[in-house]
């Protein structure tokens, strides 16, 4: 920009020292260099303010963009970590307040022998398993109304119908998502053990629940309530590979229609007694009407399992519930 060099020609004939003023010669070819077609100074510098002007605001255009572009990914980051409202809410200094849900749907998983698997791998190849894992996860329950509420070693948390209210849906949605993240693990290649055959167990059950963020340094958006500690009974009581539901989780998968569940029995359950729980198996045949399914059924295998525990019920294949007292 020319307007530079006029300053420093400006600085030099204000010098307190004579010899590093430039000599009127110097200057007339100067201005003549910066000037040549004898425009007026005026006029000269109403270009050279118009010019600056123009290149300030390509300058904020830019700027603008970047802090646009920023805010873009911090909003993200900011959303993977809480949900979109309270995330908001808590930005615009509002108070964030803990709500109850008549009915949501907690999902819970872990990966079987996880111990046995670190102990014979370095943390960082747990780590690096962990996220390749979970990032595949992640992007599978992106097709699903569902809330990843955490992740805390091998364990899998997500619910649904919460903060977002679905009716009954929730049911569904989580059922589907199992299912597909068992699926998946079918395929899934631990990377530094290719040959060992990964497997989740998981469970789910819906009830009510309440839910709210805790603290302020890294706040986490949490769920509270018996259903929590329900749907943890079922995934730990769970098997390799498989999907174990509560009896409220059931009876609106019923509700709702399509999904293929066998009644496992009655566990004893610590800290819940017996509970009847069931086995999510897949989804029904889009052409096979909800009156004309089959009623679930009790696999046989599950049965003869059950009938060996004792003080344990079993379904027969007519769905009744036989006690073994031994």
């Amino acid at each position: 920009m020319t307007h530079v060099p006029t300053l420093l020609l400006i600085r030099r004939c204000r010098s307190h020292n004579p010899t590093h003023r430039p000599t009127f010669e110097q200057i007339r070819k100067f201005v003549h260099r910066i000037n040549p077609h004898k425009v007026s100074p005026v006029d000269m510098m109403m270009n050279l303010m118009e010019k600056y002007s123009k290149h300030l605001e390509v300058l904020v255009a830019e700027r603008t963009q970047d802090l646009m572009h920023e805010k873009q990914k911090t909003d993200r980051l900011l959303y993977s970590m809480l949900p979109k409202q309270v995330a908001d809410d808590l930005r615009q200094g509002k108070p964030s307040q803990a709500q109850s849900y008549v009915s949501a749907t907690v999902f819970f998983s872990d990966i079987v022998g996880f111990t046995q698997l670190s102990s014979t791998s370095t943390p960082y190849q747990v780590v690096d398993f962990l996220n390749k894992l979970y990032t595949t996860f992640d992007e599978i329950i992106d097709n699903y109304d569902v809330y990843k509420v955490e992740t805390i070693g091998d364990a899998y948390m997500v619910v649904s119908g919460v903060p977002r209210e679905n009716g009954i849906l929730h049911a569904s949605e989580i059922a589907s998502m199992a299912l597909d993240l068992v699926s998946v693990c079918k395929t899934f290649r631990i990377p530094h053990k290719p040959q060992t055959q990964l497997q989740i167990r998981a469970g789910i059950h819906s009830g009510p629940v309440v839910a709210g963020v805790v603290g302020t340094k890294m706040p986490r958006y949490c769920l509270f309530g018996d259903t929590v500690n329900t749907a943890s009974r079922m995934e730990s009581t769970s098997e390799a590979l498989k999907i174990q539901c509560s009896s409220s989780a059931f009876y609106l998968l019923e509700e709702i229609g399509g999904y293929m569940l066998t009644c496992r029995g009655v566990l004893q359950v610590k800290g819940k007694g017996d509970m009847v729980t069931y086995w999510l198996e897949g989804k029904q045949p889009a052409m096979v009407s909800k009156e004309k399914r089959a009623e679930p059924v009790l696999d046989t295998t599950d049965k003869e399992n059950f009938s060996n525990i004792p003080g344990v019920i079993t379904c027969n294949n007519n769905n009744d519930l036989l006690f073994d007292p031994n």
